[in-house]
């Protein structure tokens, strides 16, 4: 059986090892989380040159490790999202989602394409304007909330998560996972119609149609995700609402 295999990949991240080599963190379409070694990227004449950095999608050939790092053997570029790397506003957004793929799939060794696929389109998006939607606090908070609907995380938002009621839930409770009732409210915090609306918007529209609302709004949206990922995946992200205003 050969050990040779072959994947595509966008780099989560990346971090130097040794005096020329580089450890990457790939999501790949194929085998979901993987670790990878590339052997003297880092010298000048390198065969790799530039595209293994965070952001890159590729189409990578891998020789298969007995341990948790692969070695890269090839590497062609699929797209390098040029115009997002010349923005800060774009890195952060694109830094934003590449974590939260990172962690929250971490340690997860099977293919999850949807997420995989969100990934790819959260990125062409923000590619295609780093200043634009995409990109704001209310862009990163929807990708967050269709990345945990992708993970099997998303939140109850239909009636309260705890009793069923679809009447008066204007509070969100993390430990329940969802909007809660006057009821059953302890250990919520409020939340407003257009949090509640913008969120089912998010999960229910095409990234490229993602809802935009305002500051509260997506703070409290930015909260609910971040309450729900805690409590369920034991998962602790930073919130995208307060690195960029919506």
């Amino acid at each position: 059986m050969s050990r040779t295999f072959k994947t595509e990949a966008v780099v989560l991240r990346t971090i130097r090892y040794g005096e020329a080599d580089r450890i990457l963190h790939l999501y790949t379409r194929e085998f979901g989380r993987l670790g990878a070694i590339a052997k003297g990227v880092r010298k000048p004449r390198s065969r790799f040159g530039g595209r293994l950095e965070p952001f890159f999608r590729l189409a990578l050939v891998l020789h298969r490790s007995r341990g948790d790092l692969h070695t890269v053997t090839a590497a062609e570029t699929i797209s390098g999202f040029p115009d997002l790397r010349a923005s800060g506003r774009g890195i952060a957004a694109a830094a934003n989602a590449c974590g939260g793929v990172l962690r929250l799939l971490d340690g997860v060794d099977e293919p999850n394409e949807p997420a995989y696929n969100l990934l790819c389109r959260y990125l062409e998006l923000v590619d295609a304007d780093p200043e634009g939607p995409a990109a704001s606090g209310a862009g990163m908070v929807t990708f967050r909330l269709k990345l945990a609907l992708a993970a099997g995380f998303a939140p109850e938002l239909s009636g309260c998560s705890s009793c069923g009621s679809t009447d008066h839930v204007t509070a969100f409770s993390g430990a329940a996972g969802g909007v809660v009732c006057p009821t059953c409210e302890a250990g919520s915090f409020p939340i407003s119609a257009e949090a509640h609306s913008f969120m089912v918007e998010s999960l229910g529209r095409p990234m490229s149609q993602a809802p935009q609302g305002s500051s509260l709004a997506v703070k409290q949206a930015g909260r609910a995700i971040g309450d729900t990922l805690e409590h369920h995946a034991h998962v602790r992200l930073p919130r995208p609402e307060e690195r960029l205003a919506a």
